[in-house]
Formats: C-alpha cells, structure tokens, sequence
C-alpha cells in the first residue's frame, strides 16, 4: 500500500523522462508495482483515509490482523512504525506462518527476528501499518475499545478461517481434557480435545466468537475470559480450518 504521493511522484518523474530502475530507486517502489500503475492493473481493494487507494492480500490480512488482535502491537518509531507479533519460540510454524503473512501484505518489506527469552518476536517496520491497524493505540488492547472498520470486516466476512487461525495460533491452544465416569461399577476415563481462546479484552472475544459464527463452529464461554470449542464435530471442524500449532 503506497500513499497517493507516492503515485503522484512516480507519474511525474516518468512523464520527465525517468526509467522505471530510476524511480525505483528514488521512490523505494518494485518496478512491476510501477508499471502496473501505469498500466491501471492494481488491485485495488480499499481506500485508506491517510494513505489512498491500496493494494491487499486480503487472505493474507485476515491472517495476520487475527495474529495482531491476539498477540500484535504496533508502535511508533523516529520515522516509521513497528509491527511485532510475539510468537512462542518453541512454535516454528507459527513464527513462518506470520513471516510469510507479512512478507504477503507487504511484497517490498523486510522481516525481522528479534529474540528475547522463550519468545521470537516477528517485526516489520513501514510508516503506514497505522493505516492497516487503526486499532492501534496507547495503552493494552483491553483497556481500550477494538472495533474493526467495514472494510475489516468485509475482509474478515471473506476470509474468517485465516482470521480465526491468526487468533487462536497466538492467543489460543489445544488443549485435551479428561474426565472420570463410571461404567458397570468401574471408574473410566475420557480424554477429548478442545480449542480455547484465552483474552482480557471483551472486544476482541466478541470478534472470535463473531468468526466461530460465520464458519458454523459452536462454541461457549468457559469462563469470563475464555472461549472453548469443544464439542467433537466443531473441534474437528476447526482443525481443518486452521490447522494445528507447530
């Protein structure tokens, strides 16, 4: 996603005569990005009250808007912004799948690792992931309201599976339960499986439960924090839909 400025100036150097390499370079855009321009080919999906028209992975966005809602922050620089999802350093597979997620809605951006103690932090610095987050904002998520825009929503309408895997790949788990019942005069037990979705803010947890909805998994509150899925058939159904933490 690129402000209009930026389109403005890559027209206005081509018409002087510029190649495409040079405004590249001037404007740190890929060339295919500029000729697409040119050519009117961009996909564009929404219009960003600061930035302008953009460009959207919108299978990708909903991914990593899950993973920013749980575990994702997005915090102010000397001349940019900061994007960190915290991701457990045991899970490879999430840290790819949230570096890939990135790398998806920022073709040109670089991802970084930092470490810290049992946690790799996945971070991609760019001025305009405000734009993309307007849930940003001081303080911690729950102690403030998280609403999600209309083109949010559209995108998550569209794409709930990969919002709900960013969700419960970073604020969720698998966990199996076990229960003693008695058969014939015998004490047996029963090991079952069950998502849970673990948040302090009530905003965010009525979003989970709102995709748990779109995609007909049934779910419940456990307790005033947590959000279960544990009847057979909807933990199946979620598994095929976001797959295991690895």
């Amino acid at each position: 996603m690129y402000p209009a400025s930026i389109r403005n100036e890559a027209t206005r150097l081509r018409d002087a005569g510029e190649s495409w390499s040079g405004i590249a370079r001037k404007l740190g855009v890929h060339r295919s990005t500029l000729r697409d321009w040119q050519a009117g080919r961009s996909a564009r999906t929404n219009d960003c009250a600061i930035c302008g028209p953009c460009e959207l992975d919108e299978e990708a966005y909903a991914g990593l808007l899950g993973f920013y809602l749980g575990d994702g922050c997005v915090s102010r620089a000397a001349r940019t912004y900061f994007l960190r999802v915290a991701c457990d350093a045991t899970q490879p597979g999430v840290i790819a799948d949230v570096t890939d997620l990135i790398r998806r809605v920022r073709p040109e951006g670089r991802v970084f690792h930092p470490r810290a103690p049992g946690v790799t932090v996945v971070q991609s610095n760019w001025q305009h992931w405000p734009c993309l987050f307007p849930q940003h904002g001081p303080g911690r998520k729950h102690e403030r309201p998280i609403v999600l825009e209309e083109w949010q929503r559209r995108i998550v309408k569209a794409h709930p599976a990969s919002f709900l895997r960013g969700l419960f790949h970073s604020d969720g788990c698998r966990v199996i339960n076990s229960t003693k019942r008695p058969v014939a005069g015998v004490m047996k037990e029963y090991r079952y499986p069950r998502w849970q979705f673990v948040n302090a803010s009530g905003d965010i947890r009525e979003l989970c439960c709102w995709a748990l909805d779109l995609v007909g998994v049934a779910w419940r509150r456990s307790n005033p924090r947590v959000i279960s899925v544990s009847r057979r058939e909807a933990v199946e159904a979620l598994d095929a839909l976001i797959g295991l933490k690895s």
